[in-house]
């Protein structure tokens, strides 16, 4: 199912040259955010009522926009995280997607790493926080004529109902690298650092090859010590001081990721990259 970032809830583990990976001696920048981490509204909107369509718009690809509320502000861009409550409709009524489904309030997307498909990013970035929008999505930008059996029949348009809850700022920046952490649990005291090693699930994404890597495929989580190579400048520095359970996104630049050589045909050259980082073990 193309259904990736929201209930599957980045990464190049893969690395091509290993000194090239490795941070520089230079000083690091490090930026922290004390914003919130995911700012939520409670108010429990029923995504079913009748409501009053305010505007409309059509953009490239067949992609239908309504509008139900206006929020202010700019437009999201690529590169944006904001917090999203969402349903996802087949045009029989029947929900097949939905941060409910988890029963949580909200979720973190990033918009331009195609999560789940170009549309929902084209859709997102005509959107600001505070919209409340029905965006219609045609089968060819889903799953077109694959079905999932019992769940998802062949050709079936996607109706995403979304609202913008706010923009997510990073709880921390290194160096460019943006982090979100997501999960914490403090009770933990062991810290990765030059001592000890970490071990922990991830997948990655650049903005033209969504899921391009996954340790979760088969079960194998990436066992890591700072002397080691094979890691991206970003993602390595990312990881320094995190604890067992917690969960991240982080959000490399290209410049901390693979630059201007890109990887073989996994990333283009100057593409940013998206790691979700599930910390499994931090161990002497």
């Amino acid at each position: 199912m193309k259904y990736w970032l929201i209930i599957g809830v980045a990464a190049t583990l893969v690395s091509c040259d290993t000194e090239d990976n490795k941070p520089g001696t230079s000083e690091v920048e490090i930026v922290e955010n004390n914003a919130p981490k995911v700012v939520v509204d409670s108010a429990g909107v029923d995504f079913e009522a009748d409501r009053e369509i305010i505007d409309e718009k059509t953009i490239e690809r067949g992609v239908k926009i309504k509008w139900y509320e206006h929020g202010e502000g700019e437009k999201i861009k690529s590169g944006d995280m904001v917090n999203i409550d969402y349903k996802v409709y087949l045009e029989n009524g029947e929900v097949i997607d939905g941060n409910h489904l988890i029963k949580a309030e909200s979720l973190p997307f990033m918009v331009g790493f195609q999560m789940q498909t170009e549309s929902w990013d084209n859709a997102l970035k005509e959107l600001r926080a505070g919209d409340f929008a029905e965006v219609l999505i045609p089968a060819s930008e889903m799953r077109g004529d694959k079905e999932i059996e019992g769940v998802v029949p062949k050709n079936s348009n996607n109706i995403l109902k979304i609202r913008i809850l706010s923009f997510n700022e990073p709880t921390k920046i290194i160096d460019g690298t943006r982090i979100w952490l997501m999960n914490e649990n403090e009770a933990n005291i062991n810290y990765f650092n030059e001592s000890n090693r970490i071990s922990f699930h991830c997948w990655a994404s650049s903005p033209s090859n969504p899921r391009y890597f996954n340790t979760e495929w088969k079960n194998n989580p990436y066992s890591f010590g700072l002397g080691d190579g094979g890691l991206v400048p970003g993602l390595r520095k990312a990881l320094i001081n995190s604890k067992k359970a917690d969960l991240m996104f982080v959000h490399v630049p290209a410049k901390e990721a693979f630059g201007a050589k890109g990887y073989q045909d996994l990333v283009k050259p100057n593409e940013d990259l998206l790691y979700r980082v599930f910390v499994m073990d931090v161990t002497k």
